[in-house]
């Protein structure tokens, strides 16, 4: 190992850092896990991934591959293994204004990105939190703010620059490398690293944002009202519905609608959310006008014990009414999970169902449940969540990879239909028989 490493360092123009290094211990972990790799390769060009991918093929060990390192099951990290960081790699351009085209480092974050693209007027269908990183968000799909007009952030990829297992450099799109860049959109990173993205961005405008909250006590009517009105509701307008926050009363904390209409006419903006306004009390109306590049979160970093368990799933329109008569019911009872609902539809739904690897365009509705605490409680809660979920189930499917905190077979099930997994297999057994790049929702090749 540490003779292949120095020959590794004598070509390389990012960072090699090892155990005992004043860096480690920060290079060492991910947004939510700790690990302890044997080192940790900051690339500072294609070239150096090239060679991190060359090495870590040749030292037998596990491969981590990290963009934002925002993923739950700790993918940007491992123990005794090889970590390749992208952050290096993190350029924001405007290669052509005319199509609005814009290329973007596989190490970006999507904070980053709006902040680059806000002064062009411009913006990309995203996530919700700046820290996210643009590649793990982008390779599983990309549920945010804009996503019922302009679809998932992978909707908006054109083109994406790959290196993969035997160190190769190939560009993927609808005319080079065709099967590679379907699998690309919402196969995860299960195919090589991807140095660089190309998206096609949209002019925007600042946009109404903001939180409106309504008693528990009316979380059943709130909720069904809102999930039947978006079926009719402007595809400017998408809304994430949270019942049982913690930071909030738990079961007694307010049901919160969080909408974001893209676009800054008021009287538009007015008549797209006042039938939410009508739903039920209004408790706190903070819906605001707000430049587009501003209405990202920023990232929470856990303090050290502090576990977080996500799970998720997808309703279709025959099963809303059920799984929101059940999220309703579990919102207000004793220790609930923290409950996200996010509207989907629009322009996702207006993709054929096998475009891309990304499985889910029917559904209306992504459930989120989340438990956060130390790990007795977080332990203590796993059994009342599957409880949950197995009420649930008959009214839910699939799986949303970004908001997973496991990465079992069952869950990649979830995730991945048969024939978009068969479909996926064989991509990946053209670019990466030998599964070096395991450390995902895992397509076997």
């Amino acid at each position: 190992m540490s003779s292949a490493l120095e020959e590794l360092r004598r070509g390389f123009g990012g960072d090699v850092i090892e155990p005992g290094a004043a860096e480690y211990d920060a290079a060492a972990r991910s947004v939510l896990v700790v690990g302890s790799p044997a080192c940790v390769l900051r690339p500072g060009s294609i070239e150096d991934v090239q060679a991190a991918v060359k090495f870590a093929a040749g030292s037998g060990l596990a491969l981590a591959v990290r963009g934002g390192g925002h993923a739950f099951p700790g993918f940007g990290t491992n123990d005794g293994g090889v970590v390749i960081d992208l952050g290096k790699l993190a350029g924001v351009e405007v290669v052509d204004a005319d199509r609005h085209l814009v290329r973007i480092g596989g190490g970006a974050t999507w904070g980053a990105v709006a902040a680059a693209l806000a002064p062009h007027g411009l913006a990309i269908s995203s996530g919700d939190t700046k820290s996210v990183g643009v590649g793990g968000l982008t390779l599983s799909g990309g549920i945010g703010w804009k996503v019922r007009k302009y679809g998932l952030a992978l909707d908006n990829l054109v083109a994406a620059e790959v290196v993969t297992a035997d160190g190769s450099v190939v560009r993927a799109s609808t005319t080079e490398n065709a099967e590679l860049f379907w699998a690309l959109r919402g196969g995860g990173g299960n195919f090589g690293i991807v140095t660089a993205f190309e998206f096609t961005a949209h002019p925007t405008t600042d946009i109404f944002f903001g939180r409106i909250t309504f008693p528990a006590a009316e979380a059943a009517t709130v909720l069904q009202g809102w999930a039947e009105y978006q079926r009719t509701a402007p595809e400017e307008l998408t809304a994430i519905a949270n019942c049982a926050n913690p930071f909030a009363g738990g079961p007694e904390a307010p049901v919160e609608l969080h909408v974001a209409f893209d676009g800054d006419d008021p009287d538009a903006a007015a008549a797209a959310i006042d039938p939410i306004r009508r739903l039920g009390t209004v408790l706190e109306d903070a819906v605001t006008l707000r430049p587009a590049a501003e209405i990202l979160e920023d990232g929470m970093v856990p303090p050290p014990g502090i576990r977080i368990l996500t799970r998720s799933g997808f309703v279709d329109k025959e099963s809303v009414a059920e799984a929101l008569r059940i999220l309703a019911e579990v919102g207000t009872s004793e220790r609930p999970p923290f409950i996200a609902v996010r509207s989907v539809g629009g322009a996702v739904a207006r993709v054929p169902a096998d475009a891309t690897a990304y499985a889910h365009r029917q559904a209306e509705l992504m459930i989120v449940t989340t438990v956060v605490g130390p790990e007795p409680v977080v332990e203590g809660a796993r059994a009342g969540l599957d409880a949950i979920w197995a009420r649930l189930a008959p009214h839910v499917s699939g799986a949303y990879a970004n908001f997973l905190t496991t990465a079992t077979d069952q869950d990649v099930e979830a995730v991945y239909p048969a024939a978009t997994y068969q479909r996926l297999a064989a991509v990946k057994r053209q670019y990466d028989p030998g599964n070096l790049f395991a450390g995902n929702h895992n397509v076997r090749p």
